[in-house]
C-alpha cells in the first residue's frame, strides 16, 4: 500500500531527538528558543514563539486580542475544524464565508459582506499550502469604511485600531506570495508542524508576528511566551538559572509549549526545508500534472502562478462533472489498488457540531462543488517516482471505471 503522507524520520533526526534526551533538557529549552530564531530567518516576520499545536498558537492569539462573548470571526467555510474551533473556545461566532473555484482559498467579496461592528479578526486559510490574496486582504480592513465599523474594546484592539487578520498558515510553511514568505503576508501567521505536515515536530506549530510597528514584538512575545505557560513569569529555562527558581504566575494562562525534544525534530527539517523538502514536493506534484494533464475529466490544482507559489503541501485533484457518490466510489476503487488517498476538507456546515449551531451547506455553493470532486493524492518527501507512477495509473483506471 503508497501510504498518504508519512513524515520523514531518518538518521539525523534521529540523532538530533537522542542529543536532547542525552542533554537532559526534554521540555522547552535551548532547541526550542533557535527553532524559533530559525522560523523568523526563515519567514521574515518579526518574532516567532513555537507552541504545542497550531490550533493552540490559533487560540492563543484570539485571546490576547480579547475575542470574548458577542464577537464575530470570520472564517472560511472550508477548512479544517480547528479554523473554526478555536473560535467557538473563545466564545464567539464563527462566520462562514464560501471560497473561490479555482484555489478553494477564501473569496474577498464574501468577506466584505460579512463584516460588521461585531467583527474582531479574519481567519484567511491557505489551502494545500497556497497562499490566500493577501494584500487584497489587508486592505479591505485598512480602509477607511471598514475600519469605521471597528469597535476597539481593549488595549490590543485599539492599538490595531482595525480588524485582526490571523493567517490560518498551517498548510503554507514555505509559500511564497508576492516575494514574500508565509509568516511575513499579514498581522499574525500560525503554522502546524503536525506529523503530515511537510516541516513537522512530530506534534507542533508556531506564531509568527508581524504586527505594525507600534507594537512592542519584544513584549509581545514574553506576554505570550507566559501565555502559553499558565501565564507563569518564567519558563523552564529561565527558571535553571542560578537563584531563578522563583516565579510569579501573572494570570491564569494555558498549557500550550513545544518541548525540545520535538523541536529536535523540526531544527532538522527546517535545515533542509528549502534547498530539499520544498524542491521533492514540487517534483511530485509536477508529475501528478503531467501524467493527468491529458484527461479531459481532471481538474488540475493551482500550486503557480506569477505572484504566489505553493508549498506544495496538498494535491487537491477534482475530477469534473461528478457526484459527491462518485468521488466516494473512486475513491473506494483507488484504495482497492493499494494506493492512499484522502479528501481535504469536508466543509465545516457538514459536521455535526456544525450543523447543529444552523450552519446550511447549501448556503456555500462553491465550497460543497470543491468537496463533492475533491481527491487528495499523496504527497510526501520518500514518496519515489515509480510510485508516483502507481498512483497516477491507480488514479485514471479508477475514475475511468466510474464516469
Amino acid at each position: 500500500m503508497i501510504k498518504f503522507s508519512p513524515p520523514r524520520i531518518d538518521e539525523k533526526i534521529i540523532a538530533e531527538v537522542t542529543d536532547s534526551l542525552k542533554s537532559g533538557w526534554i521540555t522547552t529549552g535551548p532547541k526550542t528558543k533557535l527553532l524559533e530564531k530559525k522560523v523568523t530567518e526563515f519567514c521574515g516576520n518579526k518574532i516567532s514563539l513555537c507552541v504545542n499545536s497550531a490550533t493552540a498558537g490559533l487560540e492563543l492569539v484570539l485571546r490576547w486580542f480579547g475575542v470574548k462573548e458577542g464577537d464575530e470571526v470570520i472564517v472560511p467555510v472550508y477548512t479544517y475544524c480547528a479554523t473554526a474551533n478555536v473560535v467557538v473556545h473563545c466564545g464567539a461566532t464563527p462566520v462562514f464565508v464560501d471560497v473561490n473555484s479555482d484555489d478553494f482559498n477564501i473569496n474577498i467579496e464574501e468577506i466584505r459582506k460579512k463584516i460588521t461592528s461585531r467583527t474582531k479578526a479574519i481567519i484567511p486559510v491557505d489551502f494545500a499550502g497556497f497562499p490566500c490574496d493577501y494584500d487584497e486582504i489587508n486592505d479591505l480592513v485598512k480602509s477607511n469604511e471598514i475600519k469605521s465599523m471597528f469597535n476597539a474594546e481593549n488595549k490590543n484592539q485599539k492599538l490595531l485600531g482595525r480588524i485582526l487578520i490571523l493567517a490560518d498558515a498551517a498548510h503554507s510553511m514555505g509559500a511564497i506570495y508576492k516575494n514574500k514568505v508565509s509568516g511575513s503576508l499579514t498581522d499574525i501567521s500560525v503554522f502546524s508542524f503536525h506529523a503530515v505536515k511537510n516541516l513537522t515536530t512530530a506534534e507542533g506549530g508556531a506564531i509568527a508576528f508581524n504586527l505594525p510597528e507600534n507594537f512592542n514584538h519584544e513584549e509581545v512575545y514574553k506576554y505570550f511566551n507566559a501565555l502559553s505557560l499558565h501565564g507563569q513569569s518564567k519558563d523552564a529555562l529561565a527558571k535553571f538559572q542560578v537563584g531563578g527558581w522563583k516565579y510569579d504566575i501573572l494570570f491564569a494562562g494555558y498549557k500550550s509549549n513545544m518541548p525540545d525534544l520535538l523541536a529536535a525534530i523540526g531544527l532538522i527539517e527546517i535545515e533542509r526545508y528549502k534547498s530539499d523538502t520544498l524542491v521533492r514536493r514540487k517534483e511530485i506534484f509536477e508529475a501528478y500534472s503531467i501524467g493527468l494533464g491529458d484527461k479531459k475529466w481532471a481538474e488540475i490544482p493551482l500550486f503557480e502562478t506569477d505572484s504566489k507559489l505553493s508549498s506544495f503541501h496538498v494535491y487537491p485533484l477534482r475530477i469534473k462533472g461528478i457526484s459527491e457518490e462518485q468521488r466516494d466510489k473512486i475513491i473506494n476503487k483507488i484504495f482497492e489498488k493499494e494506493v492512499s488517498v484522502n479528501v481535504h476538507f469536508q466543509p465545516l456546515p457538514l459536521l455535526t457540531v456544525y450543523k447543529n449551531l444552523g450552519y446550511k451547506i447549501e448556503d456555500y455553493p462553491v465550497a460543497l462543488d470543491n468537496y463533492s470532486r475533491e481527491i487528495s493524492l499523496p504527497v510526501y518527501y520518500d514518496l519515489q517516482d515509480f510510485e508516483i507512477e502507481i498512483v497516477i495509473g491507480a488514479v485514471i483506471q479508477s475514475v475511468e471505471e466510474i464516469i
